[in-house]
């Protein structure tokens, strides 16, 4: 193992010396200076893995060459030593960034263990930054999994309008991970420490979105108790995300527009104002700029929305990441149902390769649950995915045949597990029911036939329920 190289930098020669031997006999790679600026020219060719300098030296002083190491070595620990203390020193110290400070004469004892705790951290932070690395390389990015050319151009998008004020507007199909680009954008810019607060405006009733929305006082309405804070206070200083955007009533819209143009609100059944610092990231799987044709969208709203577009790719648009979101959930399900499954067998991965998912990302996810649910050895293989994949079937062209009233299904030789025949085929029924309907469930519901009760019971049956 390599050795950790620290450079010590003290006008002092007999102080210097004493630091050399003394960490040389510790293991260490030590090389010492007389001058930050030689220290300093030496860092520029060579590794520095920590340094310790004295803080009142001629020419360059300690905090000087703290400052100047970071150019080279931003990494480095800086342990700070001197003869002449004080807290105003200690301070100025700990503010250019030094790791600890130290007092001549120091405890010898004392400054070992430091040192090799500081290296101990550095060597934590590396570990930590070649983990994420690595996790990037091998799922995606910020929570997104997937590396092909269309999802690294997404990826270049969100890191260029993180740290921006812009708001974005997120379109793509369902199930294409438009929260999760939300909370990239989020993650990714300098608002990450504050809250991301999401809102889907298509699952909420419309008597009550804007009291979600902007909050009540209390006597506003029957039931209003109490005053209550809404999503767009809670998001102060933050990202508030609106899901499914085209589904707000028109006269909503209009005080949507209101908030955005001023950043402030007023409760429902309140006077004052309240004003908000906050980043407004919209989302819809409809094609916005019909809706604002057919006048369910109001023009000037989608234009304040509509700062920056960023589109999702269908996952049948980006095949080459089939492969790396399958092992992504395969690994996501396996320990928490207790399999120890090693990976997809080149038969189920071809399966799911070829497959068309209308539902995107999301019904992948189901589709690998389902499998590792099912599977027995050690290996996913195609028994244990759905009778549509096996057949070479999209999820937009359903297996059942309807002419007249009759429906038939093709049986293979092998034979088929009816029950669960019939249940992808409702599966497959239901999301194209949504992507029809655009994903509100109450159309999908009509166009299946279905009350409202009961599309909401087959919803949480197949786990569809879960946001974009």
């Amino acid at each position: 193992m390599e050795k950790d190289n620290i450079v010590i930098v003290d006008d002092e020669k007999d102080m210097r010396e004493f630091l050399e031997i003394m960490l040389r006999k510790e293991g260490y790679d030590v090389h010492g200076f007389s001058s930050g600026q030689t220290a300093l020219d030496y860092c520029r060719d060579s590794r520095c893995d920590l340094a310790i300098t004295d803080l009142k030296m001629p020419g360059m002083s300690g905090v000087d060459f703290l400052k100047a190491l970071r150019e080279t070595s931003p990494d480095a620990p800086v342990i700070m030593i001197t003869a002449y203390a004080s807290v105003d020193t200690a301070i100025e110290a700990m503010k250019a960034g030094a790791y600890d400070y130290f007092t001549k004469p120091f405890k010898v004892d004392e400054i070992k263990l430091n040192i090799k705790k500081a290296l101990r951290l550095k060597s934590l932070e590396n570990e930590n930054v070649l983990l994420k690395n690595d996790l990037k390389s091998r799922f995606g990015f910020s929570g997104i999994v997937g590396t092909s050319r269309k999802m690294n151009e997404v990826y270049q998008l969100i890191m260029s309008v993180a740290s921006t004020r812009s708001s974005v507007f997120i379109t793509g199909e369902s199930g294409t991970g438009k929260e999760l680009a939300a909370r990239a954008i989020h993650n990714e810019g300098d608002r990450r420490d504050a809250p991301f607060v999401a809102i889907n405006c298509g699952a909420i009733p419309e008597n009550l979105i804007e009291s979600e929305l902007f909050g009540h006082q209390r006597g506003a309405f029957t039931g209003a108790v109490s005053n209550k804070e809404g999503l767009a206070e809670r998001a102060n200083g933050g990202t508030l995300f609106l899901d499914e955007i085209t589904e707000l009533p028109l006269h909503l819209q209009v005080k949507l527009l209101r908030f955005i143009q001023e950043r402030a609100f007023r409760r429902v059944g309140g006077t004052a104002d309240i004003a908000v610092d906050i980043r407004l990231v919209a989302a819809s799987n409809r094609d916005i700029e019909a809706e604002v044709k057919a006048g369910r969208f109001r023009e000037d709203l989608f234009y304040r929305l509509n700062v920056i577009r960023l589109s999702l790719p269908a996952l049948r648009d980006r095949k080459e990441d089939i492969p790396q979101l399958a092992r992504y959930f395969l690994e996501k399900y396996s320990n928490p149902l207790g399999k120890d499954i090693k990976g997809i067998s080149e038969p189920a991965m071809r399966c799911l390769v070829d497959y068309g998912y209308s539902g995107n990302v999301r019904e992948l996810e189901n589709i690998m649950e389902r499998a590792v649910t099912l599977e027995g050895s050690s290996l996913i293989t195609s028994e244990s995915l759905p009778p549509n994949i096996l057949h070479g079937q999209s999820s937009a062209q359903p297996s059942l045949e309807s002419s007249s009233n009759r429906a038939s299904i093709a049986v293979p030789d092998s034979g088929i597990d009816l029950e669960k025949a019939m249940e992808e085929i409702e599966r497959a029924a239901i999301n194209d029911a949504l992507r029809k309907a655009g994903g509100v469930k109450t159309k999908a519901a009509e166009l299946l036939g279905l009350s409202f009760r009961s599309m909401r019971y087959k919803l949480s049956k197949y786990r569809l329920t879960d946001n974009d």
